[in-house]
């Protein structure tokens, strides 16, 4: 596989990577995806929080797990 194979597939993947997982004190979980374009988003079960701008940082999600007290809800049966 060359480097414009593996360039070309990152690029056009519409699926954010997974760059980390924190818990909260509430138990949650802080998700931290890497974006195509290389900016980082991420969300929290807990509070629900999605957060993505050129400032998401891996310390900006290690903050929020930090801060985060809510329980995640529980999925509705179906």
């Amino acid at each position: 596989m060359t480097v414009t194979t593996l360039a070309r597939r990152y690029v056009s993947s519409p699926e954010p990577a997974v760059a980390g997982r924190l818990r909260t004190l509430g138990g949650g979980t802080v998700h931290i995806y890497e974006d195509a374009d290389g900016s980082l988003s991420s969300t929290c079960t807990g509070c629900g929080e999605y957060a993505w701008t050129l400032a998401v940082t891996h310390e900006f999600a290690r903050d929020h797990a930090a801060l985060c007290r809510r329980r995640p809800r529980r999925a509705a049966a179906a």
